[in-house]
């Protein structure tokens, strides 16, 4: 009995040998996949870093030691407003005021339209960081011989007052308050509809639907369609629904907001609750076909509902799976560009959102739009930007990831 155990043994040792093989080169090309990904991710956050940082050239058509004696920051209200006054042309200053509203706006943001305006500060050059650290000697003497009246500084692009200001059409003073306050409360509105929308839709088609029906065939069909659709696509049917079709309710002229069009935050909302909504469904369905059909059984055997069936116990079982997908989806309406440019995202606007009938913009669109220019400070801008927006999509998933988790628990 031993010896027939060994013969059978020894007969298997080569297709064992062949399979560990395979299935080690195997293991190593999915391991191979793994690192390359890892390395091409540390290769472009890298690049982004290197663009965000650096030493710069700055020539001041005005020192602000010629305004004041003491840091602009230092200065009140009254003071600021007088160097403007006394600085600006009248026509220009009026235009200044009725713009911004100088008596009520932030005292920072008076600030730096003093520098943007009186001082304008000028970035003759810009040096990524890797740069800056090996060639330091060279742009002293560089800014030396070609820029007398310049001084040189190490910049961090992604400053808190970059995060604090409005937008400008001058890289030196820009910043990202604006698109910040606008992708925040598009993904509220996004959430807020496409979530329960979503969830609906799949308990209808997978606790309650007759998938023997060929028209609930044909909505899951479709379904499974519209995952896979470009944003762009979904972008124009939100320009003819909710901007134009819907006007009246997007614009709030039908609750008594004046000076709107359709192409506010709302429409924009809206729009990605559609872009999103088809792959909040499947990943819902999929969560929900995940829970083990014998706990709907045990409920219906204590008596309960169908709905309290779903209620009580499939929904808490299934919500981890849901929140996944939920994660993934938001994701991806954080990052899209596309959509929001034909709903009529702005790239150059002053005004912070302050509902959701307001014009907007977002992070990705003034990415978009500094990256398109050839001013190198712009791409500085943009890479500053570009880690603003990757620390708000890990803030929003590490939220929700938390919460997921919460669940998992209970």
């Amino acid at each position: 009995m031993i010896n027939g155990h060994e013969t059978l043994l020894s007969s298997q040792t080569p297709e064992m040998t062949r399979r560990n093989r395979s299935a080690s080169l195997w293991q190593a090309i999915f391991f191979g996949a793994i690192v390359i990904g890892i390395i091409m991710l540390m290769v472009l956050l890298a690049t982004i870093v290197n663009q965000a940082f650096g030493l710069v050239i700055i020539v001041d058509k005005v020192p602000a030691a010629a305004l004041s004696d003491r840091p602009l920051e230092e200065l009140s209200r009254e003071e600021l407003t007088t160097i403007l006054q006394n600085r600006l042309s009248k026509n220009r200053f009026k235009t200044i005021q009725r713009d911004h509203a100088i008596e009520t706006m932030p005292l920072s943001d008076l600030v730096n339209l003093v520098i943007d305006n009186v001082v304008q500060p000028q970035v003759k050059k810009s040096y990524p960081l890797l740069q800056s650290i090996l060639n330091r000697s060279e742009i002293l003497e560089l800014a030396k011989s070609d820029y007398p009246d310049a001084r040189v500084e190490f910049r961090s692009w992604l400053n808190r007052r970059f995060l604090t200001s409005t937008m400008s059409p001058r890289p030196e003073t820009a910043g990202v308050r604006t698109a910040i306050m606008g992708s925040a409360l598009l993904i509220l509105i996004t959430i807020v509809v496409a979530f329960p929308l979503g969830v609906g839709a799949a308990i209808y088609l997978e606790e309650y639907a007759d998938s023997r029906r060929w028209i609930n065939r044909v909505i899951q069909t479709n379904i499974d369609n519209l995952a896979g659709v470009p944003s762009i696509i979904y972008g124009i049917l939100g320009l003819a629904i909710f901007v134009r079709a819907l006007e009246p309710l997007t614009s709030g002229a039908a609750f008594g907001v004046v000076g709107q069009n359709g192409r506010t935050v709302l429409s924009a909302g809206l729009t990605m609750a559609l872009l999103i909504l088809p792959i909040l469904i499947i990943n819902a369905q999929e969560a929900i076909r995940a829970v083990p059909n014998s706990l709907r059984q045990a409920s219906y055997g204590l008596g309960a509902t169908k709905w309290q069936t779903i209620w009580f116990h499939v929904l808490p079982v299934a919500l981890p799976g849901i929140l996944t997908g939920t994660i993934l989806a938001v994701s991806r309406a954080i990052g899209e560009t596309a959509p929001l440019i034909i709903v009529g995202a702005s790239t150059l606007i002053m005004k912070d959102p302050d509902g959701v009938f307001s014009s907007f913009t977002a992070l990705p669109i003034q990415i978009y739009n500094w990256t398109t220019r050839p001013q190198d400070t712009f791409r500085n801008i943009a890479a500053a930007a570009i880690l603003v927006l990757l620390a708000l999509l890990l803030s929003l998933n590490a939220a929700a990831i938390l919460l997921r988790n919460r669940f998992s628990r209970q």
